[in-house]
């Protein structure tokens, strides 16, 4: 699945690709937002932690959990 996330004091965002389901990732930012927590965690598929300050964060879109077919069909 794919996350991005959008900072209200920059312009760029932060592309994040990990193995998680939707729904758990959406409850794990939502209880921490909504617990008031200072800092958030996430994990992406190669290991690497991101600590994010939860008050900078603007916007956060959840792409789909389901993966995408690569290839050519033969026809």
């Amino acid at each position: 699945m794919d996350i991005k996330i959008g900072f209200t004091d920059n312009p760029r965002e932060l592309a994040i690709s990990t193995d998680g389901d939707q729904d758990s990732t959406v409850n794990e930012v939502r209880d921490a937002l909504a617990a008031g927590s200072k800092v958030i965690e996430l994990a992406d598929n190669r290991g690497r932690r991101y600590l994010l300050r939860a008050e900078t964060i603007a916007y956060v879109e959840l792409g789909a959990s389901t993966a995408r077919p690569v290839g050519f069909v033969q026809g």
